[in-house]
């Protein structure tokens, strides 16, 4: 059975935002949709109330204030974020960015593709497994 997702997208560019809006309308899901600009905006939303976390992170690279890399280690570093699947969403496909971010602790890396089909496609598939995947809150 799938699950209705608490979804963080993490992302600076309101195009991407609207796509990803887009996208899970056009799909037809019921996840709930949560938005941050940057890390900073992100963290400042759990310090402001932890419990209300997001069930996955979709989390671009290339930001302003805190980039994802630095955010993601931000966020494995905090006992009460650690386990929340990120994934990373980003135009990057620089191997030095990939790699740090594996060893970071990141549950995927998805490259946005430049087609909307591909992107709805790419999309639907991350979403479609982390609602059947059996995440547990910690």
């Amino acid at each position: 059975m799938e699950k209705k997702l608490k979804i963080l997208l993490v992302e600076d560019n309101l195009i991407e935002v609207m796509k990803m809006k887009r996208t899970i309308s056009f799909l037809k899901l019921d996840h709930i949709l949560h938005e941050a600009k940057n890390g900073e905006e992100a963290l400042i939303l759990w310090e402001e109330d932890r419990t209300n976390l997001p069930d996955i992170i979709l989390l671009d690279l290339n930001m302003p204030k805190i980039n994802g890399i630095e955010f993601l280690k931000i966020l494995k570093k905090e006992s009460y974020l650690k386990h929340i699947p990120t994934i990373i969403l980003t135009t990057s496909s620089n191997e030095k960015d990939l790699l740090e971010c594996y060893r970071e602790g990141i549950s995927g890396y998805i490259l946005k593709p430049l087609k909307y089909e591909d992107y709805v496609k790419k999309i639907e598939s991350v979403l479609v497994y982390w609602s059947i995947n059996e995440l547990r809150k910690l």
